[in-house]
């Protein structure tokens, strides 16, 4: 296994390790990689867009982590499998599950077409439930950390977004229940919940905004820290959860959104 330090022979902290990140090719999920890959992992990065994923892997190789792409979508069990099987092929082990694929539309209950939920929940909350049946033995024989990445739309709510705000607090739950379950196996199960954060996604929305100076100004204002968080900062938090120095959280539930929710 290829392994990157980057820095002589220091061993860093994920040396060894075998880290999945589903949604690992964009935003958040990309950060977490190229962090995970910098502390010495070997990356598996599973999502649906395979130029995506080859130009996240580019990313790591030429900075000389190692990564490899699995082309999944993480809301079918058959791809999940798949998904599982060639980590094992592959690298022979895995020690980090990051449930960190998603997707967010509008609309409140009324607007809200069955069609859309029923996709925002297998995308959001199936693809975590997916991901962790089919990882658990793999985890328990390392005794490894799965990492849910939720919302503060998972802790409060938040108008106009039904289906997200669910889906987001389904993965709260997920957490504390898997916590509880897999703790005898020796397996730690947190969440991170991150405000908004300014990923290509954020980015996108508010440039297609009438006045996009001020749609940021609107998104920063409403948090005490009067801005976004960068993806970098949610996936330090991610990695702090998989790591041995959070070795005593599992059930945790982290929220990183700039003090949105504290007030």
């Amino acid at each position: 296994m290829v392994q990157f330090t980057g820095q002589g022979s220091r061993m860093l902290r994920f040396d060894g390790k075998v880290i999945i990140v589903t949604g690992g090719s964009l935003g958040i999920g990309q950060a977490a990689a190229n962090l995970f890959a910098r502390q010495g992992g070997s990356l598996v990065i599973a999502s649906r867009e395979a130029a995506a994923g080859s130009a996240a892997v580019d990313t790591i190789v030429k900075a000389g982590g190692y990564a490899i792409h699995v082309a999944a979508d993480v809301s079918k069990e058959a791809d999940v499998q798949k998904l599982v099987v060639a980590t094992l092929d592959k690298l022979g082990r895995i020690d980090v599950l990051v449930n960190n694929a998603g997707m967010h539309r509008t609309g409140d209950a009324k607007a809200t077409s069955l069609a859309d939920w029923e996709r925002m929940m297998a995308v959001n909350v199936t693809s975590a439930f997916l991901c962790t049946k089919h990882a658990v033995d793999a985890l328990a024989s390392t005794r490894g950390a799965i990492i849910n990445v939720s919302s503060e739309a998972g802790l409060v709510g938040i108008g106009n977004q039904v289906a997200y705000n669910v889906s987001k607090a389904a993965m709260i739950e997920l957490t504390k229940s898997c916590a509880l379950d897999f703790a005898p196996l020796g397996i730690r199960v947190n969440c991170v919940c991150p405000g908004t954060t300014a990923t290509p996604l954020v980015e996108a929305l508010v440039a297609k905004s009438p006045d996009p100076a001020a749609a940021r100004r609107q998104w920063e204002s409403i948090r005490p820290m009067n801005r976004l968080g960068t993806p970098d900062e949610i996936a330090s938090a991610i990695l702090y959860l998989a790591s041995a120095e959070a070795g005593y959280a599992t059930g945790a539930v982290l929220a990183v959104d700039g003090g949105y929710t504290a007030q």
